[in-house]
């Protein structure tokens, strides 16, 4: 293929993951505690061992290479529920959730207790307090949730939620389920737990949707610039082949 057509297929590979991304940003406007995502891209240049294969004028091209997403970990809106043991934090750091797999992170604070008395996330998973999994009884009333995290009850004290934070959040690495997989923890400095409210996603929709036509309109002018390309390449192959017979 001709180097112009190699080029814009990069471009177009980019774009598809870009809408991609942007697409599950929209899916997630309303997924509590969602961080956002945005694809980077850096130029790609020919390998010199490959360069050396194409003729001198046809060496210095680049290409379009997307290597890694990052996410924008800007705080959501906070939003009152009500609900008493929704929490949400109005300061830096991750609730610790207890996982199959080890020590997770979120930022997704609509808690519940399970049919045992546990402390679990939407989906189950145990939230962790600072000595480990929060379980409460039936004598646990008047349940109260201080900035600090302190959880107690007309019983007194009865743990404190487990909030860290790390040294470079964009270290993390999404897992799914929006929890976040993250090394060398650290207790968090300075947070501010609120009883009663949930942090909402931080997508813009009206952002992503602008980037989502801009995405397309992209799109469609690499292809039509490839097809041009293909018409040219056709043309001269043709041209070719007459002048030879």
């Amino acid at each position: 293929m001709e180097n112009s057509l190699l080029i814009g297929l990069s471009r177009q590979t980019a774009l598809r993951n870009q809408l991609n991304v942007v697409a599950n940003n929209l899916a997630n406007m309303n997924t509590t505690g969602y961080k956002a995502q945005r694809l980077m891209f850096e130029e790609y240049l020919m390998p010199v061992a490959e360069a050396t294969s194409f003729q001198e004028q046809d060496q210095n091209y680049s290409y379009v290479l997307d290597y890694g997403a990052s996410s924008n970990f800007d705080a959501g809106a906070t939003t009152m529920t009500g609900n008493t043991f929704d929490v949400a934090l109005g300061s830096e750091g991750w609730f610790a959730i207890q996982t199959p797999d080890g020590e997770k992170y979120t930022r997704n604070g609509a808690f519940h207790l399970d049919s045992t008395g546990q402390l679990v996330t939407a989906d189950g998973r145990p939230v962790l307090g600072e000595a480990g999994p929060l379980t409460f009884g039936t004598e646990d009333a008047d349940i109260t949730i201080a900035e600090d995290g302190t959880i107690s009850s007309a019983l007194g004290v009865r743990g404190r939620l487990k909030v860290v934070q790390f040294a470079n959040p964009q270290t993390l690495t999404r897992i799914g389920d929006n929890l976040f997989a993250g090394n060398d923890p650290l207790p968090a400095d300075d947070i501010r737990v609120v009883q009663g409210a949930i942090e909402r996603s931080n997508v813009q929709g009206v952002t992503e949707v602008t980037r989502m036509i801009e995405i397309t309109r992209n799109y469609t002018t690499v292809s039509k610039m490839m097809a041009d390309g293909d018409e040219l390449l056709k043309k001269a192959i043709d041209r070719l082949g007459s002048v030879q017979a």
